[in-house]
């Protein structure tokens, strides 16, 4: 049975719910709940199992913090034996418009924590990511206070049509393959 592993990279804890950094969390959540899964805490992450068409998806949302997301890929990758190529990480992207998703299958961190960790603890940059546009509509100096803040009103429904799409290429990951999965998303500008 062919096996994936999609990690979602957010920070826990209720001050970090729906904020931009937590965009994997919110996209690994609607993709498990949209097949009927659920979580449940276990080691490193919380974690939800799921079959569907033959294929055996493990989908996580690491408890470690984002700065050592890492850990909890290692862990869960090799015990589900897990290839390094069937594992997708979804992730909050400063450098890419609101407007746009881009799917790659490997690249380096380009500053973010939580790809850094993991490309540490895998000792590669060779790794399927998702990332997810947050733009950079922040004042000079106030980057954190805009990557950890909330979405603004304004900006929801473009964020709620962007996590349904990250959903369906989660899906088109796992079913048809990255590369074709990667001309279709990669030039979508999402306008609502």
């Amino acid at each position: 049975m062919s096996r994936f592993l999609i990690a979602g990279l957010g920070n826990i804890g209720l001050e970090y719910a729906h904020t931009r950094h937590n965009i994997g969390f919110d996209v690994a959540d609607a993709f498990v709940t949209k097949h009927n899964g659920a979580f449940k805490n276990d080691r490193l992450a919380d974690v939800s199992f799921l079959q569907i068409k033959g294929r055996d998806i493990t989908v996580i949302k690491p408890t470690t913090y984002m700065n050592l997301s890492g850990r909890a890929i290692r862990y869960w990758m090799d015990n589900k034996k897990v290839p390094l190529n069937q594992v997708l990480v979804i992730v909050d992207e400063i450098a890419l418009p609101q407007s746009k998703l881009r799917l790659r299958p490997s690249g380096s961190d380009a500053g973010h924590n939580g790809l850094k960790s993991i490309q540490d603890t895998l000792g590669t940059v060779d790794y399927p990511k998702l990332r997810f546009g947050i733009g950079n509509n922040y004042p000079k100096g106030m980057q954190i206070e805009y990557v950890l803040g909330k979405w603004y009103k304004e900006e929801l429904p473009l964020v709620q049509l962007k996590i349904e799409k990250s959903v369906e290429v989660i899906e088109s990951f796992i079913f048809t393959g990255i590369e074709r999965t990667m001309t279709e998303v990669n030039k979508i500008e999402f306008i609502v």
